[in-house]
């Protein structure tokens, strides 16, 4: 089986590529390389034994998808490629209207026109917005407060609508937590562009000394240190994740042929633990300033993981500890990233 990974050459698409690889399907990453590197592709061959091919495409070209499902004979898409930052989504909405929801219309387009019915979408939390109670389970209702949530829930109405309107479609959208960590290997990791948007790479790269320190927005949050929660999964479970996600749409009848499920550990960590335990990993301190609360942080959340288990006999393995230890471990190999 032939599986298409798009936006494959990014942080959790370069590992999902392993975790397929290793599991012993053939993978074609198509990725347009604006928010990735050509490098972790190279790193992933050298850590599976296996090749990797890349073709350079945009997810908004579809005359481009249509002929690399064709010339590698695709079976199946596993859907990452995107845009990811809340806060940038505010400032250029219509980016990620073009790239997320435009360019997935033009996959299913082209998977359609070639007969390539499995997909498996990069979904996310934010689709919930504002907690109305935790964890957060499947049925929560639906209310994402920032453009690059609703281009997430615009996609996933999509992706319903269209396996409602044709039994040969199916169709898993994984609605992920906050993905940390990085390959044992310390050979593949999170390599931002510029300043990075999330809170573990930012903690690693104060720690390995390229930003001065760590704003902490908020210390007055009803919490047990008064810092945020979050729900903080290893990319390599979240990989693992996506596997038995692609496993479970043989599984699908045609009378349910999508499905959304979380993918988190059920546990919250605050910021301040996170430092702490980066601290521990890492024997560098990490300095820190408190900063005025962030609109539109809320104090905690975290998944319910049940249908996880249940649907898809999956479930986290990977602690705190795993996720700063490797996190560190890909930082100290790979100071500047995927630049050599």
């Amino acid at each position: 089986m032939t599986i298409l990974v798009t936006g494959g050459a990014g942080y959790i698409g370069s590992h999902c590529c392993v975790t397929f690889l290793e599991a012993g399907h053939d993978v074609v990453v198509l990725d347009n390389l604006s928010n990735s590197n050509a490098e972790s592709l190279k790193r992933v061959e050298t850590i599976t034994g296996r090749s990797v091919l890349l073709e350079q495409a945009d997810i908004r070209d579809q005359a481009a998808i249509e002929a690399v499902l064709s010339r590698h004979n695709c079976t199946a898409v596993i859907h990452f490629a995107g845009l990811k930052a809340v806060g940038e989504s505010t400032e250029n909405p219509l980016s990620y209207y073009e790239n997320n929801v435009v360019g997935t219309h033009r996959l299913l387009s082209a998977m359609a026109k070639t007969g390539v019915h499995d997909l498996i979408f990069s979904s996310s939390a934010t689709v919930y917005g504002e907690p109305q109670r935790l964890p957060l389970t499947e049925d929560h209702p639906l209310a994402p407060t920032n453009p690059y949530g609703r281009t997430k829930l615009m996609v996933e109405d999509m992706l319903r609508d269209v396996a409602a309107s044709d039994p040969r479609w199916r169709i898993g959208m994984l609605r992920y937590f906050n993905p940390v960590g990085a390959h044992s290997s310390g050979l593949i990791g999170e390599d931002p562009l510029g300043v990075p948007n999330n809170l573990m790479p930012y903690i690693a790269q104060v720690a390995g000394g390229r930003l001065d320190k760590l704003n902490v927005f908020g210390n007055d949050y009803d919490t047990r240190d008064g810092t945020g929660v979050r729900d903080y999964i290893h990319v390599v479970d979240l990989a693992e994740g996506h596997l038995r996600a692609y496993e479970a749409l043989g599984r699908l009848e045609a009378s349910q042929n999508s499905f959304a499920v979380n993918l988190g550990t059920g546990n919250g960590h605050s910021v301040l633990e996170m430092v702490k335990e980066f601290e521990r990993a890492s024997n560098r301190q990490v300095p820190y300033s408190i900063a005025a609360r962030r609109s539109g942080d809320v104090a905690e959340c975290y998944a319910d993981t049940q249908m996880a288990t249940d649907f898809l006999s999956w479930q986290a393995s990977k602690d705190l500890r795993d996720m700063c230890a490797d996190t560190w471990k890909w930082v100290v190999k790979n100071p500047k990233g995927y630049q050599l």
